[in-house]
């Protein structure tokens, strides 16, 4: 019998690795950019072409390398962070597999361009699917430059299930971003297609957070700080009135890593305990300084995923520190201690006696005397100001109709006496403010009153969508909106579509954009946090088609311009919402799926009332 088993050839080996460590090209630039911060780079550069299909460039001025690393750079657990196992246990580098670069060539085109300080020339490493093509010398800065071009240029399948470009450009910025809010004292640019996304310049943690996302998140920030013997924690946390449903930014980061940590997550949110309404989040950024051998980042290639040893109490201190910068800092309505004007209110005193007060009234008033009170003096020659105008005048007959005799002397005899309502369409009944209970052939019909108007509203406006008849309101002072760079993304994609809903936006520049007009019908709504709002529900769909992102974004507006529950009704307007809804393409359910409506039957009436 012949042996079966063989060993697998490094460029087969390589590309199985590529598998779990190259997802996506923002995978790429997650690990040539924390290479670069590893090499003590102060700027970094990332250019992208085509969302990074084409071709992929990091350029770092860090401390290089010589011939012989460049070479050994791109073989498999090749690393210069560690040294042996017990390495693992002190990490303080971004990466320590040496598994990335072996990744990247088995599955693209890589050249790479290095030279160290000590050096004149510098090193030319081109590579092809793990296989060394040529090296040479070449002139050049000292640092690194790498190109990646054609990424899964081997690995059909893998290039063939690629989302879109603006998907793909959207999870670029997102890896990004993780990145530039770890290191602020360093410059990052990011450019696409030779258009700048981002230019941040080394400054504070709090100057670099507002310049990814905006000026105005600078408001909501609260500083969060505290330090223990088993760990520092800092950051920020928002201010509840800065909460969002949808779309909030969510980040922790441990000994400069970011990690995703959905018991962490609990504790933030716990926080915020009844001073946020239910399902809303509020945006954060908490920093984690652990010794490196209480934590265990070697879970997965992507070390998104850490373990920790003291996990419950590092829990409990991370929620007693947000209670904390709650307290100290959130803005509450405090006493207003302003005198100026006010009467003087006496202080006690307790060495003086308390007398009981004694008020002072006049005991002949009458308030049925007509001297009693204060009387308006007449107006002396009123009657000039009528000087030639005629009054009509009319008799009994002309104010009770043809029988002067036939009107009522006490009008609430009359009030009494007449049928409430002569109004024979079937009545409506609301019930604590949510629901609309009408009678049916068959029994009793609720109809919850917020999910049909969402029903309502998004036919309304998918069919405004596709007619293009939707109508704006202008705005009389333009509202300003900023939106993060991977939604920016997003939002370009979605522009034509916002124009079909009645959306007038213009772009200012620098991912801002001034809200001109809005859909008529929902005036009164927060335009600013409305688009927001859109533009990540379609984000978090991942949107493609024309009709995904037409649902994505009807939906979002039906689910802001409904009408709130807790709103009182009269019948004429419950009337309009039963026929609007019975009108819709679908009665039972919500575009999202949920139940609008119920029938209690008759039968199930008499049963409980038999």
């Amino acid at each position: 019998m012949s042996d079966v088993i063989q060993l697998l050839p490094d460029s087969v080996a390589n590309q199985i690795a590529a598998g779990e460590v190259i997802q996506r090209p923002a995978s790429v630039i997650k690990e040539l950019v924390e290479n670069a911060v590893d090499a003590g780079a102060h700027t970094i550069n990332v250019l992208v072409v085509d969302a990074g299909r084409t071709c992929i460039q990091v350029i770092d001025d860090g401390r290089g390398m010589s011939e012989t690393d460049a070479r050994l750079a791109f073989e498999r657990h090749a690393t210069s962070k560690i040294r042996q196992a017990d390495d693992l246990f002190a990490l303080h580098t971004m990466g320590f597999r040496g598994e990335a670069l072996a990744s990247v060539a088995a599955v693209a085109r890589v050249e790479l361009r290095t030279r160290t300080a000590d050096n004149e020339i510098g090193t030319l490493l081109t590579l092809s699917g793990s296989r060394i093509e040529s090296q040479e010398p070449v002139s050049c800065p000292v640092g690194s430059n790498f190109k990646v071009e054609n990424l899964f240029f081997n690995v059909p399948a893998r290039r063939k299930f690629l989302k879109t470009n603006a998907t793909e450009l959207s999870n670029i910025l997102t890896a990004y971003e993780r990145i530039v809010l770890v290191y602020p004292d360093l410059n990052f640019t990011l450019h696409s297609n030779g258009q700048e996304l981002l230019n941040l310049r080394a400054g504070s943690l709090r100057q670099r957070i507002t310049d990814v996302f905006g000026k105005r998140f600078n408001q909501d920030l609260l500083p969060v700080d505290v330090e223990t013997t088993m760990c520092r924690i800092t950051g920020f946390v928002g201010k509840p009135e800065s909460a969002r449903k949808k779309g909030a930014h969510n980040y922790f980061f441990v000994n400069g890593r970011y990690m995703k940590h959905p018991y962490f997550h609990k504790a933030v949110m716990q926080a915020f305990d009844r001073l946020i309404p239910t399902g809303m989040q509020v945006p954060y950024f908490i920093y984690f300084d652990v010794a490196p051998a209480d934590i265990d980042v070697n879970i997965h290639p992507t070390k998104t995923e850490i373990k920790f040893e003291n996990e419950q109490s590092i829990w409990q201190i991370l929620s007693a520190a947000v209670k904390d910068a709650i307290g100290k800092f959130c803005e509450i309505p405090q006493i207003d201690f302003d005198t100026v004007g006010k009467p003087d209110i006496p202080v006690f005193d307790p060495t003086r006696p308390v007398s009981q007060p004694s008020p002072s009234y006049n005991p002949g008033y009458n308030p049925f005397s007509q001297h009693a009170g204060r009387t308006a003096k007449p107006v002396d020659g009123w009657e000039q100001l009528y000087d030639g105008v005629e009054l009509p005048r009319h008799d009994d007959a002309d104010l009770f109709g043809p029988d002067a005799s036939a009107a009522p002397a006490d009008p609430l005899a009359s009030a009494d006496a007449a049928p409430l309502i002569e109004d024979k369409s079937p009545a409506h009944y609301q019930y604590k403010g949510r629901y609309i209970m009408t009678a049916v052939k068959s029994g009793l019909m609720i109809i919850d009153q917020q999910r049909a108007d969402i029903r309502i509203r998004y036919e309304h406006y998918l069919h405004q969508l596709a007619t293009h008849t939707a109508s704006t309101q202008q705005l009389l002072f333009p509202e300003m909106v900023r939106f993060a760079p991977s939604d920016t993304v997003m939002l370009q994609r979605l522009l034509p579509e916002l124009a079909a809903m009645g959306f007038d936006l213009s772009d200012l520049g620098h991912n801002s954009y001034a809200v001109n007009g809005i859909p008529a019908g929902i005036e009164g709504l927060d335009c600013v946090a409305l688009l927001q709002t859109m533009v990540a529900d379609a984000a978090g769909q991942a949107a493609s088609a024309a009709a995904d992102i037409n649902h994505s974004l009807a939906l979002s507006l039906a689910r802001s311009a409904a009408i709130p529950q807790g709103q009182l009704l009269s019948n004429d307007e419950m009337e309009d919402i039963v026929n609007r809804l019975f009108a819709c393409s679908n009665v039972n359910y919500t575009p999202d799926g949920r139940a609008i409506l119920c029938i209690l039957p008759q039968q199930d009436i008499e049963q409980l009332l038999g």
